[in-house]
């Protein structure tokens, strides 16, 4: 028997609480990348979305050439070239949470990778990453109410006002959050105090 392991047994038999703690805090520690099975899953959704944005676009084109006949008379390109920028919106919601959420909870991307990644991808960190994303919020939720007020007639006063009140606390909430990161970054780091018997000598 060579002497790690001898060392290894014995630390075992005198501390096994120890060794019980090392083996929860390792398996605390590898289970973030369970966390790769959610962002695969985004990656996969990313594409069916993808793929249902081409019909989107095909049935733009097909508007465009045959726009639909109306009681009114009046056809706008508006509201298709809207449903177009939200789901632009969207998916890049998606890259942005699928990139710096790996990038902050599992692992750092290769320099393979870093070649051809984003220039924000390093800069987001957890708090960054939820202005972003309630930013991105934001905007998807301000082209909503752009389709509803460009086709008013559709909807209700009641249902265009709670509509505009959900956006407001869409605002509130990404000014609430901007200000918690900027105050978290700017707070100073305080050392915690040592009494004057604790220390050593």
């Amino acid at each position: 028997m060579s002497d790690k392991i001898k060392k290894a047994l014995s630390a075992a038999a005198t501390n096994p609480m120890g060794q019980i703690q090392t083996v929860i805090e390792r398996i605390i520690l590898y289970s973030r990348y369970i966390l790769v099975v959610f962002y695969m899953g985004l990656a996969v959704a990313l594409a069916a979305y993808a793929v249902s944005f081409v019909f989107e676009v095909l049935h733009v084109a097909q508007l465009a050439f045959n726009p639909p006949e109306r009681e009114n008379g009046e056809f706008s390109m508006i509201m298709p070239i809207l449903e177009l920028i939200d789901g632009a919106l969207v998916s890049g919601l998606i890259v942005m949470v699928m990139l710096s959420s790996y990038e902050n909870f599992v692992g750092r991307f290769g320099d393979e990778a870093l070649d051809d990644s984003p220039e924000w991808l390093r800069r987001l960190d957890p708090g960054s990453l939820k202005v972003k994303v309630a930013t991105a919020l934001l905007t998807i939720s301000a082209v909503k109410l752009l389709q509803v007020f460009m086709d008013r007639e559709q909807f209700t006063d009641n249902d265009i006002f709670w509509k505009v009140v959900i956006h407001v606390v869409f605002i509130a909430s990404a000014v609430f959050l901007a200000l918690l990161d900027r105050i978290s970054i700017h707070q100073p780091y305080r050392k915690p105090h040592v009494k004057s018997d604790d220390k050593r000598e």
